[in-house]
């Protein structure tokens, strides 16, 4: 099946009260619209037509490498008008879908089926509300064909009484929307052009429309305010948090994740209260993650534990290790099996050798550290001098003393000793021991200054 999506996003989003179009606000970490383009790319020999207006710019920028197609409306003149505008980008035998650009959450499940029942005539989606209020109501006949769309300020009491509701989206073929879409009419109190006026077209000239009713609500509900984004996050998050423990993952709070990219997880993973996961992230079997935790990018093997208060970005964990509380790793941080950073220590650019350990209240940067290194508590890696970045190299089983300075570039060796609060700015060959202090004096009769009293 040949499809062409047309995405509809050219409204401003008024009600948003933001400078950003409203398409381009995130829901789950992606904004709406790419959740959208995403959906539609899990169709087969799709073509993806975004139709923009307010905000064009900001829009089309955003998703300059995304591959889709963009027109222009230039005047907001209702959803018929909308789709016109992508006319000419049909293709002969092509099935046309219809999205919006602000109901991010709906399935490529449910748009394949619409796309099925669209075969000879339009099919729409409808879904069942318990409340269906504000809503155009599906009026069908004695067998189940969609006869008509009724807005509820031209229904009548029996017509209310319909709990099916339109959701807008649709699907037809292309030579039949091409010929009915330049005939509609604004002839009414909005002046606009109506999609679902071709609907009315259809039932006239005695094609089959069809109705598809989605399963859930939430994934055909639109987003036209602050409280509405926030409720559908929250609703996504549920959902997420939901299918995570259905893979066996223990989550300690399941309302207190938020998941803002993708997230695997192996068996038996325990995940506390009020952690963020972005972009892309991976926890091995067993892995636990402590409370207030930010992750993002990053790969963490089996039975690693991360402890409260911690940030992991762009960083491979191996497996067994260590991280936290307060501890946080930067891009391109490699942690080697077992090994050990613990609290108020920043890793950056580094790798950490098996076993080795960084325990307190450290800067470890542009570095290679060797396995079974100890690194004492406020050791920093002087890696910078203002314009470039230098690297520091330590030995396997070497031992740097707390609060030690190691001045970038320079190499510690196998087995060396550092002694406490040296500034290294030479080589340390394998199994010296470097000391780099000031002698220590102690003077005798010593008077501290004091405060003089006030008169």
């Amino acid at each position: 099946m040949t499809i062409d999506v047309v995405v509809l996003a050219a409204g401003k989003g008024s009600r948003m009260r933001s400078d950003l179009p409203k398409v381009l606000h995130p829901i789950g970490g992606i904004p709406m619209l790419g959740r959208v383009i995403e959906t539609a790319r899990q169709l087969e020999e799709v073509n993806i037509t975004v139709v923009v207006g307010h905000g064009a710019e900001q829009v089309q920028a955003h998703f300059a490498d995304s591959g889709v197609r963009f027109v222009q409306q230039a005047e907001q003149l209702g959803t018929g008008h909308a789709v016109a505008q992508a006319i000419p980008h049909f293709r002969q035998g092509a099935s046309v879908l219809v999205l919006y650009g602000d109901v991010p959450l709906v399935k490529a499940g449910t748009l394949q089926s619409l796309l099925s029942a669209a075969d000879k005539g339009p099919a729409l989606l409808s879904v069942e509300m318990a409340n269906p209020a504000g809503y155009g109501r599906i009026v069908r006949d004695d067998a189940g064909r969609v006869q008509a769309i009724v807005e509820e300020k031209d229904a009548d009491a029996a017509t209310l009484g319909i709990r099916e509701v339109n959701t807008g989206i649709l699907a037809a073929p292309a030579e039949l929307l091409a010929r009915w879409l330049p005939e509609l009419s604004c002839d009414n109190a909005q002046g606009e052009y109506y999609l679902t006026d071709v609907i009315a077209r259809a039932v006239s000239e005695e094609i089959a429309v069809t109705g598809v009713r989605a399963s859930d609500a939430l994934e055909v509900a639109g987003v036209n305010s602050r409280a509405q984004q926030a409720q559908m996050e929250r609703a996504l998050q549920h959902t997420r948090a939901v299918a995570l423990m259905d893979a066996g993952v223990t989550l300690l709070d399941p309302a207190r994740i938020d998941i803002r990219g993708s997230l695997e997880c192996g068996t038996d993973v325990s995940i506390d209260i009020n952690c963020v996961f972005e972009g892309k992230v991976s926890l091995g079997k067993g892995v636990q993650i402590g409370p207030n935790c930010l992750l993002k990018n990053c790969r963490l093997a089996d039975g690693t534990r991360v402890e409260a208060n911690s940030v992991i970005e762009q960083a491979d964990v191996a497996e067994a290790c260590s991280i936290g509380p307060f501890a946080r790793l930067r891009p391109g941080t490699q942690l080697a099996a077992g090994a050990r950073v613990g609290n108020f220590v920043e890793i950056k650019k580094a790798t950490i050798g098996a076993g080795s350990k960084v325990n307190h209240l450290s800067y470890v940067g542009d570095a290679a550290v060797g396995e079974a290194v100890n690194v004492g508590a406020g050791t920093i890696t002087c890696n910078y001098d203002g314009v470039n970045k230098f690297l520091t190299e330590i030995g396997d089983g070497a031992f740097i003393g707390s609060n030690t300075a190691l001045v970038a570039p320079v190499k510690v060796g196998r087995g060396a000793t550092v002694g406490a609060g040296s500034t290294i700015t030479c080589e340390v060959g394998a199994d010296e021991l470097a000391v780099a202090r000031g002698r220590q004096r102690n003077i005798s009769g010593w008077q501290r200054p004091a405060k003089k009293k006030r008169q």
